[in-house]
């Protein structure tokens, strides 16, 4: 895109003249609903504090019971969200590239309740909860925003997930209400 390069400053090009790391990071948290209020600037500070993670096809990027406080962009490849009971895991669902997973994780502690396992090899954005806070407690004017965000976020889910699944589902109705918390 022409106007992007234009607008980037000499730091956020590495040597060779491609876009570096961090304007990617940036371009990915631009994505994100949750970081969809936030001005710019803030959005800078949390591009600079994101890693990226490399997951192999069979390693977990989480695991349940675990509460590691990080929330991950999936870049590139494919994972598989599941639920063990009783010894047994169950695939839930794919997450694919470009899905945000665990947001709510940055908020506070929370066990997870699921695994997320690499089927193929994956390049992710990784934030923890640690750099979350310690960026909101600088800026305590963007937690309304934040909020904001996640309630439109919870709202659009239940929206699609009636949209698309309700008449499959029959009995998984009665427990649905997230959007009611």
């Amino acid at each position: 895109m022409p106007g992007k390069e234009c607008s980037m400053s000499l730091s956020e090009k590495n040597n060779t003249g491609q876009v570096s790391e961090f304007q990617e990071n940036l371009d990915v948290l631009r994505q994100i609903y949750f970081f969809s209020g936030l001005p710019l600037e803030t959005l800078k500070v949390f591009a600079y504090l994101c890693t990226r993670g490399k997951f192999k096809s069979g390693e977990y990027l989480f695991r349940q019971g675990e509460d590691d406080g990080q929330a991950f962009y999936i870049i590139e490849g494919s994972a598989v969200l599941e639920r063990a009971e009783n010894g047994n895991a169950s695939a839930i669902r794919n997450c694919a590239s470009g899905e945000f997973i665990g947001g709510l994780t940055l908020l506070g502690k929370q066990r997870r309740l699921f695994s997320l396992k690499a089927e193929t090899d994956i390049n992710s954005l990784i934030l923890n909860r640690e750099k979350f806070t310690k960026t909101i407690e600088q800026f305590p004017d963007l937690m309304p925003k934040i909020f904001k965000a996640v309630v439109s976020g919870i709202g659009d889910w239940e929206e699609r997930f009636l949209a698309e699944r309700a008449e499959k589902c029959g009995d998984c109705l009665a427990n649905l209400g997230v959007s009611l918390i």
